[in-house]
């Protein structure tokens, strides 16, 4: 196989053991990993009602109706909402309503707030964005009054599903659209190009709008494989050239202007800048930003969401604090899965600290922020356990609850909680091994150092954009030699230097700095590294990213 990858597309070995691996050992199914193309995406059509919902937009547009635009309060209910808006007018919708819920009073999801806000509005026809799978009564409650509903989502049913015109989700049990990973913003952008379509535009208008789908994919860390990273792939080209006033000024305002944007810049830096809005303010301002056509509008927002995200990091710190002294105590311990609450906490930062917990613990973890009697919770989960079904099984303890297999969010009565708790952890106990809770360090391949060059690391840089079902490549290397003692960099990071025929390879290690004493010059060491740049003063270099070393046995 890895043969016959070499002989068709003339790569060296190391790169078609890692195309191999990641299920593209045909020639042909290479190709389209390595050179993924818009024309590779499924016919729009395969959603589920997106040829009905097409029809009704294209109908309103027509009809001069006004068209409320619901979204949800993260990056991905943001992206989405102002990706329809901006092709509804470019597409010459008489009035656009855009709207998102502010989490903290109206909760998440379509709503009263939501269902209010449209009929004063005099809206006929309401398009939700990254919610509406479970909101049965707000869509009646729509219906009754005479507004049809287009529900676009990406989350699974939580049971029964609303009464809409349409339901485009292609976790909609007759939805015969084979990728079922795209997020929101992706059944979104499938929208705008059937309305393009329907109405005899050019697909430009939709496309347009691909780096908003790259941000939202990935901030709402959707697997970037299939068709998201083809979306991904594209959008993050248009982002770094983009046109959108907001974009810019985020760019601007986070330090990442004129700097290569990787999938894990947008996630780390770009992303968090947004939610900060939508998780201890309100997302409106988010909002705002995506739709801003001033410069100095988007600036003046930027700015504020610097200051917001800042004030977001301070309480996250505080949660953490908190819940790992939870985790301490003696009953935590032996938990397969952990369900940590308090008075006090902030609802808005709950499911970043959930993160911050599985991290830590290797277990799913579920935090719930306790005001006025009622709990309002978000969980995190591992590869190997489907939060959405754990928490099916312990319906009975909530009020709502949604998501998917690695997030979820719920409403409770905080006197259930000790109750969820328990078979919370039971139902992980069901479903995990002490195995999958052990953290692994998964190696690609295993290289000779002397062989890792800038070369190779171009060549990796073809299996962009890395992150999850995508994660970047890590190697093996035994027999490595240090160049020189092991430094310290930071508060836990490691400073390497190896001998490679060529003079030196540098590598970075965070988190290994108790390990600087363990490792001699005299010895050879064994290492799981990644390939990345070091950007620094505008020069860049390679280096390894080293997530493991040791010594090895003599």
């Amino acid at each position: 196989m890895v043969a016959a990858l070499q002989d068709a597309l003339l790569l060296p070995e190391a790169v078609c053991h890692l195309l191999a691996a990641r299920g593209h050992g045909e020639p042909e199914s290479a190709k389209r990993f390595l050179r993924p193309r818009l024309d590779m995406l499924a016919p729009s059509d395969t959603l589920h009602d997106l040829p009905r919902a097409v029809a009704r937009l294209a109908e309103a547009i027509r009809a001069g109706e006004t068209i409320f635009v619901h979204g949800d309060y993260d990056v991905d209910g943001m992206a989405s909402t102002a990706l329809l808006t901006r092709v509804l007018r470019g597409l010459g919708a008489a009035q656009v309503v855009p709207f998102v819920p502010n989490r903290l009073t109206d909760g998440y999801d379509l709503g009263a707030a939501g269902v209010e806000a449209a009929m004063r509005a005099r809206a006929s026809l309401v398009v939700t964005c990254d919610c509406g799978t479970s909101a049965v009564e707000p869509v009646a409650t729509l219906v009754a009054a005479g507004i049809d509903v287009i529900i676009t989502d990406h989350h699974l049913p939580g049971g029964p599903l609303p009464a809409a015109y349409a339901i485009c989700n292609p976790r909609h049990p007759d939805c015969a659209h084979g990728d079922k990973d795209l997020a929101a913003v992706g059944v979104a952008y499938k929208i705008a190009l059937g309305l393009c379509e329907a109405l005899g535009a050019s697909p430009l208008v939709a496309q347009r709008q691909l780096d908003l789908v790259a941000l939202a994919t990935i901030a709402d860390v959707a697997p970037l494989r299939g068709e998201n990273r083809v979306l991904v792939r594209y959008g993050l080209r248009m982002l770094a050239d983009t046109t959108h006033p907001g974009l810019r000024a985020l760019m601007r305002s986070s330090g990442l202007d004129g700097k290569p944007l990787t999938a894990g810049r947008v996630g780390f830096v770009l992303a968090p800048r947004l939610n900060a809005a939508g998780r201890i303010a309100d997302a409106k301002l988010g909002l705002k930003l995506l739709l801003a056509e001033q410069e100095d509008e988007a600036l003046a927002i930027a700015r504020e969401l610097e200051e917001l995200n800042q004030a977001r990091q301070a309480l996250d710190r505080s949660v953490l604090n908190d819940a790992l002294r939870q985790l301490e105590q003696p009953a935590a311990r032996d938990r397969f899965a952990h369900v940590l609450w308090a008075e006090g906490w902030h609802a808005g930062v709950i499911g970043i600290v959930a993160s911050r917990v599985v991290e830590q613990t290797a277990r799913p973890a579920v935090l719930v922020a306790v005001e006025q009697g009622i709990g309002k919770g978000s969980g995190r989960s591992i590869s190997a356990f489907d939060l959405h079904a754990a928490l099916s099984d312990c319906r009975a303890h909530f009020q709502r609850f949604g998501g998917h297999r690695a997030a979820a969010g719920l409403t409770m009565d905080a006197q259930r909680l000790p109750a969820f708790a328990d078979q919370f952890d039971e139902v992980a106990r069901q479903r995990l091994t002490a195995d999958d809770l052990v953290p692994e360090l998964r190696v690609d391949l295993e290289l000779n150092l002397d062989t890792v060059d800038e070369s190779l690391e171009k060549y990796v840089r073809h299996f962009e954009p890395f992150g999850v079902g995508n994660p970047a490549p890590v190697f093996r290397a035994r027999g490595a030699r240090l160049a020189s003692a092991p430094r310290r960099v930071g508060s836990d990071g490691l400073r390497l230097s190896f001998d490679v025929p060529s003079g030196t390879l540098d590598g970075i290690g965070w988190g290994l700095a108790g390990k600087a004493a363990q490792l001699p010059l005299d010895r050879e060491h064994e290492l799981a590294f990644r390939l990345e740049r070091d950007e620094y003063r505008g020069t860049s270099r390679l280096q390894l990213r080293v997530a493991d070393i040791r010594p090895m046995e003599r």
